[in-house]
């Protein structure tokens, strides 16, 4: 018998004062049996860091990347299925993020393991051709401890200013500070 998804329920309060994004974001997590806290967070944050400034044309969403592989972690997708913006994370191969710049008029990745350095120095020259892809690292002490925030029902507060995240949960707030690997600004 195959395991189901635990559902989660975040709602994110956003407010982005670098790109003059504010919003309540109210989401329906289906964390896969495999996926981690750390994993979900993250997702959850680029979910946040994502948000587009104008929602006329849709609005980034969890898609199914663990469920399928052709889909990324989010999406945001407008109302004639194009996509616009297509966000992986962790660790895809170059053959992945080619494919999704060829599909997206835009692509994010937001990788937050330690061994982040190791695998962009084995990738970093077979994505030079990709000029809608950005690549960011999330320190991986700062997800970590993001993860403590997974909750099954989750009010989180998310603040940006001059490229830094504040996440809180009403008790505790984190610092997270993406750093800029590849891509346009």
């Amino acid at each position: 018998m195959a395991l189901k998804a635990t559902i989660y329920k975040a709602q994110i309060n956003l407010a982005d004062m670098d790109r003059h994004v504010y919003a309540d974001i109210g989401v329906t997590i289906a964390r896969h049996p495999s996926e981690t806290d750390e994993r979900m967070m993250v997702r959850v944050l680029a979910l946040a860091l994502g948000w587009p400034a104008d929602t006329n044309e849709g609005t980034l969403e969890l898609a199914k990347d663990m469920w399928e592989p052709d889909e990324p972690a989010l999406w945001h997708k407008n109302y004639s299925d194009e996509i616009l913006h297509w966000v992986e994370v962790g660790q895809p191969d170059d053959k992945r993020l080619m494919k999704a710049a060829g599909r997206a008029r835009r692509v994010s990745l937001w990788a937050f393991q330690s061994s982040t350095p190791i695998w962009w120095d084995g990738i970093a020259n077979k994505l030079t051709r990709a000029q809608n892809l950005t690549v960011w690292q999330l320190p991986s002490e700062q997800t970590q401890a993001l993860a403590a925030f997974a909750q099954r029902s989750m009010q989180l507060q998310v603040s940006v200013q001059d490229g830094t995240a504040w996440v809180s949960d009403g008790t505790t707030s984190i610092e997270v500070v993406p750093q800029r690997l590849m891509g346009p600004d």
